[in-house]
């Protein structure tokens, strides 16, 4: 377990020191790192390419402070990751009640690539599934244009506090394989969710979820939205308020697929999962938590991610019913 200097680039961490919240991380890390269950996905062929011993754990505080375990540089696609912070980007650009026209709030109950709409609105239940965050693709594409991807790949970037890039093997691999994923916005235009070019918005879709990032990377991108918008290292205010509450509520409700029920219950904390193997948490005005494991379980989590993270939220009181608050004590002595 590590307490690192080197924070997002042009910026200074806070002198290194041991810690018992660095004990704690080293020991919920070798806890998840010991189970190995779980499979690559493999529905794009790039995806299943990864090593199935990846695994990294970083935690940033909203003073500075970066925690790091294992393979916490290692790069991988963000995913459906990147649906939490697009859905935030398209309520500060198309507005809070444009987007719920479009897309829901609701929990689905059903796989995140399911191609099924909410029966009474016709719309999908929620942007944290492929036909919702598709859906804030189009209103992202919509007012953006041909510049909707450097939009969001700059606001991305800048919650990390470096530049980020796509993965251009992950993205061709997603375009020659994506046929489902067409085939749901094909049915959002078809029921008026959707307007303009399927391909072109499909392609920003794809695109999106090919950025490259770190674990280290997510715990500095979650930590952005806890800090109410503000990436605590470089002060700049990389999102909208009004939309990180927004992103936030979604997030805890419905960021973890099919699993998000389950997910509030032990472990409370807004988070978002991809099937690239990367999970980002959210524990707003503390900590930021980002985890990467490509071995992923039968609702497309990651295993040894979702591990950690219910294991820090246990040890430290993180949940956001904790009636206890065991250990939240330890997290705050390192906010001050």
């Amino acid at each position: 377990m590590e307490l690192e200097s080197d924070v997002p680039e042009a910026t200074t961490a806070l002198p290194e020191e041991p810690d018992e919240l660095a004990e704690i991380i080293e020991l919920v890390y070798q806890r998840a790192a010991a189970d190995d269950t779980g499979d690559l996905a493999d529905y794009i062929p790039e995806l299943a390419k990864a090593s199935p011993d990846d695994f990294g754990l970083g935690v940033a505080t909203v003073k500075g402070r970066l925690y790091t375990a294992g393979d916490a540089r290692k790069p991988f696609s963000i995913q459906s990751v990147s649906k939490a912070f697009t859905y935030c980007l398209a309520v500060e650009v198309a507005g809070r009640e444009a987007v719920l026209r479009r897309v829901g709030v609701e929990p689905s109950g059903d796989a995140f690539n399911a191609i099924e709409f909410n029966p009474h609105t016709r719309r999908p239940y929620n942007p944290m599934v492929n036909a919702g965050a598709i859906t804030i693709a189009g209103l992202l594409y919509s007012h953006l244009g041909a510049g909707a991807f450097d939009f969001i790949l700059d606001r991305l970037s800048r919650a990390a506090g470096r530049p980020l890039a796509v993965d251009e093997n992950i993205y061709r691999s997603e375009v020659a394989t994506g046929h489902r994923n067409r085939a749901i916005a094909h049915l959002l235009l078809s029921v008026g969710a959707l307007s303009g070019s399927v391909d072109a918005i499909v392609n920003l879709y794809f695109r999106q979820c090919a950025i490259r990032v770190t674990a280290v990377d997510l715990a500095w991108m979650g930590l952005t939205l806890a800090n109410l918008g503000e990436n605590a290292i470089t002060k700049d205010q990389v999102f909208d308020l009004q939309a990180v509450r927004d992103t936030q509520a979604v997030m805890f409700s419905c960021g973890m697929y099919d699993a998000s029920g389950s997910w509030a219950y032990s472990v409370g904390i807004p988070a978002k999962s991809g099937v690239g193997g990367g999970l980002v948490g959210v524990v707003n005005r503390q900590l930021g938590i980002g985890a990467y494991s490509p071995l992923l379980d039968h609702k497309g989590n990651t295993v040894r991610g979702v591990k950690a993270l219910t294991a820090l939220s246990e040890e430290l009181g993180l949940h956001a019913f904790d009636c206890t608050k065991q250990g939240s004590s330890i997290v705050e002595r390192f906010l001050r």
